[in-house]
């Protein structure tokens, strides 16, 4: 059986706050293999973002708790100093697409620069010489290389997004973890994005952790999805097994408000909103909007079930 390349187990992130503890990652544990893509979904506020700073330890200053075990290439890097996983982890094995291109671009500085410069930091590279390599990088992703001398608010919204994507690949990271790459983008350069992200898996045998909220978006890339819900993962399984028949009423209840174009079916929603991460719901904690909920998902929290083939389901329906 192939080893894992990434192993999170046990995972929490709570950030401390005025109006208490938010508990953003809660208890998840997820796995990736080298060349695998595994899709985050879920609710806007479910934690997926917060699930990728606890990856590449980015973290605000008001964490509260931050534990847990993140096995990479067999090391836990959660027992290096944080000196040290800047040095030989971040951006070197796990590098990141941030949400909205042009939040992540520094609007003084020419582009070419911001792709090169983790190759300076992380590599003592020459600015010379790292001016060369990031022309490929830009290259790589489509982008002519005369655009390193190009400031942020000369490229078009899908050229920003290369240039972000080219920034992640520079130091040619294993692992790359994509925060909702398309969001602001156009159907037709989301489309684009998508094509580009999947010739650079292919080619370079990446790995991606995609975080989305768009079910039918993640369907281009997923080898893997894990559901999220108030800070759980409350459904993993293969791609296609999930797009056929999820097993988690939440994630039914998802894949039944995404419309398809070969079938005639009822859309449905999800009624009520997502609990208080400050004060989640006892028991499961899908119970307040779940149609299938009885007495026992009020009051116990559910494991994880074993459903088969790398298939888990948190759901006292399967216990």
């Amino acid at each position: 059986m192939e080893q894992s390349l990434l192993d999170v187990r046990n995972l929490h992130l709570y950030y401390a706050t005025r109006k208490g503890v938010v508990k953003a990652v809660d208890d998840i544990s997820l796995s990736l293999k080298r060349g695998e893509t595994v899709a985050v979904v879920g609710e806007s506020g479910c934690g997926k973002t917060s699930t990728a700073r606890a990856i590449i330890r980015l973290l605000p200053r008001n964490v509260h708790l931050y534990r847990g075990s993140i096995i990479l290439d067999g090391k836990n890097i959660m027992e290096l100093d944080d000196e040290r996983f800047r040095k030989d982890v971040r951006w070197k094995k796990i590098s990141m697409v941030f949400q909205g291109a042009m939040n992540s671009l520094n609007p003084i500085l020419k582009a070419g620069y911001q792709v090169a410069e983790p190759l300076m930091i992380h590599e003592n590279m020459s600015k010379v010489e790292a001016l060369k390599r990031a022309g490929e990088a830009l290259r790589m992703v489509g982008i002519h290389e005369s655009f390193i001398d190009r400031y942020p608010f000369e490229l078009s919204g899908g050229m920003k997004q290369r240039v972000v994507i080219a920034m992640a690949l520079i130091t040619r990271p294993q692992i790359i973890i994509l925060d909702e790459p398309t969001s602001a983008l156009d159907v037709i350069t989301q489309a684009n994005i998508m094509n580009l992200l999947k010739k650079l898996k292919n080619e370079l045998e990446l790995s991606y952790i995609f975080i989305t909220h768009d079910i039918a978006l993640s369907s281009e890339l997923a080898d893997k999805v894990a559901v999220m819900y108030a800070g759980e993962i409350v459904e993993m399984a293969d791609a296609e097994t999930f797009y056929v028949k999820p097993s988690h009423p939440y994630a039914e209840k998802l894949m039944a408000s995404v419309p398809t174009l070969r079938t005639d079916k009822q859309l449905d929603f999800i009624p009520g909103a997502p609990p208080s991460l400050i004060y989640p719901p006892p028991g499961c904690r899908f119970h307040p909007r779940c149609p299938y909920a009885f007495d026992k998902c009020m009051k116990e929290r559910p494991t994880a079930v074993d459903l088969g083939s790398g298939h888990y389901v948190k759901c006292w329906l399967y216990a």
